[in-house]
Formats: structure tokens, C-alpha cells, sequence
């Protein structure tokens, strides 16, 4: 059946599909809700075996959205139905900003990718956080995804973090620092160890949730390691790694702006993910993303070291029907190789 509601949303322009999706979830999760319970019945694994304690929450299975599918909070009670066990909203910014101009989000079938050049677009805290007020605690764990103004210049870039902390603290399971999104002029800049150590040392005197920070595959991997041991030196509970990559040469056509997410992606972040957790493996949470579309990637992954998974694009071009096929996937990988439980397999290369 997705494959024929595919063919017929992949006809409009993919902001367009998108904002047809999101109204779709929106009403059926706000005024029909009885008719997620077939879908979640379908979807949602709830196998004891993949339960993991995490960032002061239950995770029931490892398979999150990652952020920038849904970037107000508008869709979490259909998404939580088609089977994620976890949900990253966001990103949020503190005022409401309008993103890049368009067309800024593109989509390769053939390669089951997207390129992206949003810019943060989002309501801002004030109707977030009003929205959220409504729903938390939630059934699924959610992490805010949260980053700076485009106008905010980087000598102020803190303020903006301090006030989505504080705004968000009490509405989500933990938090995302997002300063590796390549679609804000000098957000990437903020990857330097000095802001890093400040933000996450400010953070620890506001709230005790967890906060954890996500990552370029863009950078020099010596300098990623070094970025990530000063977050984690300095109060972060955990890394997420990777967001998108400005690598166009990874897929011929590409625009020449804006991140590339999807299977162009996973090499790259497969790559730059295993440095990561042989370093951090056991230190921290890592939680891996970019370019996972199926049970064998995000197995992978977990042997390296990711205690969760996130998808993104993969679900775009797959459907609901993704995380059933991964989770199913995962515990029969589990079974082959011996593990009677996911805390077991994780890290198993370590």
C-alpha cells in the first residue's frame, strides 16, 4: 500500500508531500486517535528483549526518528503508532524563524536520499513548548533537538542554548545541542572545544535532564574525538553521530548547498561512527544516525557501540512498515549470533 501512496506523494514537490504528511498525522493523532491503535498494533515491537534503560527512561526498542522530519511537535502521536521508540523533535529555535528560502529540500529515489537546506524552519519555543505542555510526559521517549537563531550572532549563540534549556527541560527526555547542521552560516563554527566546554558547563546549573551532543561527519576525526571528550569531560550524557554531509561528490546531481542524508550517507557515517566508539564505547550513550535503512546497518551499528538507532530518509522512501522490518530484524540477528538480550549485543566488537 505505501508503495501506492509513494507514487502519488513522490508527484508533489517534497516540502509539499511532506506538509501533506504532517497534516495527515497531525489531525489523526489529535482528533481520530482510535484509529492509530491498528496501526501501532502493526507496527510498534515491543519485544522485552530490545527494552533498554537509558538517559533516565525506557527505550522499548532502538529504532528512533531522527530530527527534522518533525520539526514542531506537531506529529508525535502517529508517529509513536507507526513504531519508533524514540522520537527527536526539532530542531527548535527560540523565536520562530522561516528557514532558507526555496526550494531547499530535494529527493533522489534511485538512491533513497535527500538533500536538505531547511535552516532551522520552526515555530519557535513559545508554541512548542505550549504544545508539548499538552502531551508530556509521553508514552515515547523524546529528545528536543534545539539550536540557535540564524540572527543570533556566535558571541550570543549561548544565550539562545540557555533559553531552550531552560524552556524545554521540563518537556522532553533528553536534549540534543545541535551545532553541526550545515544550514545555518556559522553554526558549525560553534564546534570548537572552548564553546562546547561553556555550553554544556552552563547547562549542568540549569537542569539535571539529560543533554547530549550531535556531531558533523564533516570534521577532521582528530578533532571530532577531542570535541566529543570535552562535552562528555563537561557534563554531556551522551553523542549523536552523525548529521548531514556536505560531501556532494557522494551523489552525482547534488545541489551545491544544504546537507545530504540517506544512503550516500551511510558509508561515511559508518566510518566516522566506529572511531567514535572505540574511544567513547562504555563512557557514554551513543546513539548513531545517517544513512541506516536496514536491519543489517543498524546491527552494525549496535555491535560498534550505538545503544540506539535513528532513521531518517530511509523511512521517506520505506514507509512505516521500516521499523518493524529493523527491530524483527535486529532480534533475529540476536538469535543468530547468541545474544538473549540487545544489552549484549551492543558494543560486542568493544
Amino acid at each position: 500500500m505505501y508503495e501506492l501512496i509513494k507514487k502519488v506523494m513522490f508527484r508533489f514537490q517534497p516540502e509539499t508531500a511532506h506538509d501533506i504528511v504532517e497534516l495527515g498525522l497531525r489531525v489523526v493523532g489529535s482528533y481520530t486517535p482510535a484509529l492509530l491503535s491498528p496501526f501501532a498494533s502493526t507496527f510498534f515491537i515491543s519485544d522485552a528483549r530490545l527494552h533498554q534503560n537509558l538517559l533516565g527512561t525506557t527505550f522499548h526498542n532502538p529504532v528512533g526518528l531522527g530530527a527534522g522530519f518533525d520539526k514542531n511537535a506537531t506529529m508525535l502521536k502517529g508517529l509513536t503508532a507507526l513504531g519508533f521508540g524514540h522520537i527527536e523533535f526539532g530542531t527548535i529555535t527560540p523565536k520562530a524563524q522561516p528557514g532558507n528560502p526555496k526550494p531547499r529540500l530535494f529527493r533522489y529515489p534511485e538512491k533513497e536520499s535527500v538533500q536538505n537546506a531547511m535552516g532551522f524552519n520552526n515555530e519557535g519555543l513559545v508554541k512548542v513548548k505550549k504544545r508539548l505542555e499538552s502531551l508530556y510526559p509521553f508514552a515515547t521517549p523524546l529528545g528536543a533537538n534545539i539550536g540557535k537563531n540564524k540572527a543570533t550572532t556566535p558571541e550570543n549563540a549561548l544565550e539562545d542554548y540557555r533559553i531552550l534549556i531552560e524552556g524545554l527541560k521540563d518537556l522532553c527526555d533528553f536534549m540534543v545541542i545541535n551545532v553541526s547542521s550545515p544550514n545555518t552560516p556559522g553554526l558549525r563554527d560553534l564546534q570548537n572545544e572552548a564553546f562546547i566546554g561553556e555550553l554544556f558547563t552552563m547547562a549542568k546549573t540549569l537542569t539535571s535532564k539529560p543533554i547530549l551532543l550531535k556531531i558533523s561527519p564533516d570534521m577532521e576525526m582528530d578533532a571530532a574525538l577531542k570535541l566529543c571528550e570535552c562535552a562528555i569531560n563537561h557534563g554531556a550524557h551522551g553523542i549523536v553521530a552523525t548529521n548531514t554531509t556536505t560531501e556532494y561528490t557522494l551523489l552525482q546531481g547534488a545541489q551545491s548547498f544544504g546537507g545530504l542524508s540517506g544512503r550516500v550517507l551511510t558509508q561515511k557515517s559508518n566510518a566516522f561512527f566506529k572511531p567514535l566508539a572505540e574511544a567513547f564505547f562504555g563512557k557514554t550513550v551513543l546513539i548513531s544516525v545517517g544513512g541506516i535503512s536496514d536491519a543489517d546497518e543498524a546491527y552494525e551499528r549496535l555491535l560498534e557501540g550505538a545503544s540506539l538507532v535513528q532513521v531518517y530518509s530511509a523511512f521517506i522512501f520505506q514507509g512505516p512498515s521500516l521499523n518493524k522490518r529493523i527491530n524483527e530484524g535486529i532480534l533475529a540477528r540476536m538469535n543468530q549470533d547468541g545474544f538473549h538480550h540487545i544489552q549484549e549485543a551492543i558494543g560486542a566488537r568493544r
